[in-house]
């Protein structure tokens, strides 16, 4: 959903990523530690707190990208601890949100399942060769997400609110993993695909 906003994304970042000649995985590191502290101020009930470290570790989950393109030190390996420091994040920024009290701890367990399911889909159908990084609530959308519900709670003083994202936040999500189930059905059996099988 947010391809689109990418190169636009990539001209911003090249500067600082020209400046920051370290290796990338560093930062890839840093950001879950970010992700901490936001699921910290959320148990505290600190929205604002929650919402800003939210922000600050999505940064760095962007700027380990540009540093590692920019310098020519892109590797699986850091692909894969991406990915990894990914799922952390989104799961213990919930186990702060359920600490809180934002939501009922059963609505926070789908929604950690939601966003480890939207993830693990990707992996599966890229290691059948297929791309998918399609879908309505990426991880960068959810984030946003959260971010927006909690300024919003805030703004109006209503925890209420942020509930309320939640609620949707974990309805996107599986609507997202319903999307992706389907796009690789489709490439894996879709005319498409037999017309490829008749031709070898």
């Amino acid at each position: 959903m947010l391809n689109s906003l990418r190169p636009y994304l990539t001209k911003f970042l090249e500067p600082l990523a020209s400046r920051l000649n370290i290796n990338p995985n560093i930062v890839t590191v840093i950001s879950p530690f970010l992700a901490i502290i936001s699921a910290f101020f959320f148990a505290t009930g600190n929205l604002i707190g929650g919402a800003l470290f939210i922000l600050l570790s999505g940064f760095l989950d962007v700027v380990d990208g540009a540093v590692a393109r920019y310098h020519d030190r892109a590797s699986p390996f850091g692909a894969f601890l991406d990915s990894t420091m990914d799922r952390f994040a989104d799961a213990i920024i919930f186990i702060g949100i359920i600490f809180g009290g934002y939501c009922h701890w059963f609505v926070g367990v789908l929604a950690i399942h939601s966003a480890i399911t939207v993830s693990y889909v990707r992996a599966r159908a890229e290691s059948q060769g297929v791309e998918c990084n399609i879908g309505i609530a990426e991880r960068a959308v959810r984030m946003i997400i959260l971010m927006l519900g909690a300024v919003i709670a805030v703004i109006f003083h209503s925890n209420i609110i942020f509930t309320y994202f939640i609620y949707i936040l974990v309805i996107l999500s599986y609507f997202t993993v319903a999307q992706r189930i389907v796009h690789v059905w489709k490439m894996l059996n879709g005319p498409q695909r037999h017309r490829q099988k008749r031709l070898r």
